[in-house]
């Protein structure tokens, strides 16, 4: 994308997770109507803003590292100013614009209704104090019904709408502008997160679980699908909690029912459904539907009883098997993924073992294998029992390598397996790459398909699982 000489040049880079990447979109989409020009290169740049994720160690150390290396381009090209904003600039505030001077400013989530005044003061040369930290879960009511008139006035990423005379000329009022042109994109359904579990620092610095209303999320749906969208994927920090502070919303059910009316839209997804959670209408609902998607997204984080309710979570490998085994009653091709932890204190060479007989029976499509370390603020790190490093490490190593193996021989049970591709990218000899149904964006596997005389990105196309590479699918296009 081109600069201009008449508007300041931005560009925004998106770290960690999907929810991250619609509040870049949220941030673009407000710069862009504030009177900035979105750009594609840095180096293009007057302003790039880092979009920071502050999760665990190594997306923090990401943050950090992209702030520094964009802070190098201000010796080499057009960029003034380096401006730090997310969760790891909401969670430190100060003192990471103490920590990282080469960042002009730090901004938090209460800065982003007014990002585009904030950007213009700070390339006028202006100093702004660094965003001082605060436990947001105190921002909203602890009863969830009373948060939705709570919010009002509160800046909350993705629940705002545009300011007076800030709308869009033409169609929603979307407050949110795409930076990238897949034909799958994230939309977010709610914030924040109720459960407190002992590893988490998330509820601290994301608040108080706040759903949004159906009609809205339907109206950005809608949106999306204009802008060339074929598939959503439904984002928050626990999907299955969706609509419990709104009065007569009716649940994630009743969302899910809703999208499936949208024009035009050919798959959803939902994301992170807390085990816990999935209610048999629920399962009924993802697997019933026509557009969305049989696709599970369960974080088991670990099956043992005892560690679980060290974590502050609930369930057992029996429970969990139980709830897989009616998944796959109603949907035997269904796919699932999960995440575990493993060296979380107290963790005994029993607890892993019962893990890993729970991961041989459980036979998921995809799975995350986390060394677990401690996070400042959370109950975790306060726990007697932890774990050395090296020894944290080689479980993670023996997990890893274990999941690898049954995630191949999950793929190899597809073969014959007759599946509908979503056509993402490209490839040689007539072919491209993409996902099938039981295959979600990013972290998960991918299918290529064989034997297409045309295809486009976005394209759904059915074919037959012939053959398997590792843990991905190859399959031959039905023609």
């Amino acid at each position: 994308m081109p600069m201009t000489s008449q508007l300041p040049a931005v560009h925004i880079v998106s770290l960690g997770c999907a929810r991250n990447e619609v509040d870049s979109e949220e941030l673009a989409g407000r710069l862009a109507v504030g009177g900035f020009s979105l750009v594609d290169d840095p180096s293009d740049a007057e302003v790039v803003v880092v979009n920071t994720c502050g999760f665990i160690d190594a997306a923090k150390k990401d943050s950090i590292d992209t702030l520094l290396a964009a802070a190098d381009l201000k010796d080499e090209g057009t960029v003034r100013s380096v401006v730090a904003v997310g969760c790891l600039a909401e969670r430190y505030g100060a003192e990471l614009a103490r920590e990282l001077p080469e960042a002009d400013a730090v901004l938090g989530f209460d800065d982003y209704a007014d990002i585009s005044v904030r950007l213009r003061g700070i390339l006028a040369g202006e100093t702004r104090p660094a965003h001082a930290p605060r436990d947001r879960r105190t921002l909203l009511p602890l009863t969830p019904v009373a948060r939705p008139a709570a919010a009002r006035g509160l800046s909350v990423p993705g629940h705002a709408d545009l300011p007076a005379g800030l709308a869009p000329a033409s169609g929603p009022p979307v407050l949110r502008r795409r930076l990238d042109g897949s034909p799958t994109a994230p939309l977010k359904i709610a914030s924040g997160c109720d459960r407190r579990c002992a590893f988490c620092a998330i509820p601290s610095f994301r608040g108080s679980y706040l759903s949004r209303p159906v009609d809205e999320v339907v109206a950005e749906a809608g949106w999306l699908v204009g802008q060339g969208v074929r598939e959503v994927m439904l984002v928050s920090e626990n999907s299955s909690s969706y609509g419990k502070d709104l009065v007569g919303a009716g649940g994630l059910e009743s969302l899910l029912e809703a999208l499936n009316a949208v024009d035009g839209l050919d798959w959803v997804r939902v994301s992170y459904l807390q085990p816990a959670e999935l209610r048999p209408s629920l399962i009924e609902a993802i697997c019933g539907l026509d557009k969305v998607v049989p696709y599970f997204d369960l974080p088991f984080q670990h099956a043992s009883a005892t560690v679980l309710r060290r974590m502050r979570r609930f369930g057992d490998a029996a429970s969990f098997l139980g709830l897989l085994g009616s998944i796959r009653t109603r949907e035997p091709l269904a796919g699932v993924r999960s995440n575990v932890i493993v060296g979380f204190p107290g963790e005994t060479e029993e607890d892993i073992e019962i893990l890993t007989d729970f991961l041989v029976q459980a036979r998921l499509d995809a799975v995350g294998v986390f060394g677990y370390s401690d996070e400042e603020g959370t109950e975790g790190a306060r726990l007697d029992g932890k774990l050395p490093a090296a020894e944290i490490a080689d479980r993670v190593e023996h997990l890893a390598a274990l999941v690898d193996e049954i995630t191949r021989q999950r793929a190899e049970d597809r073969l014959g397996e007759r599946v509908r591709v979503l056509l993402e990218e490209p490839g040689e000899r007539r072919e491209w790459t993409g996902r099938a149904a039981h295959q979600g964006p990013e972290a998960d596997t991918t299918t290529t398909v064989s034997g297409l005389v045309d295809g486009r990105p976005g394209q759904l196309v059915w074919g037959r699982v012939v053959a398997v590479d590792g843990m991905d699918l190859i399959a031959e296009a039905e023609l």
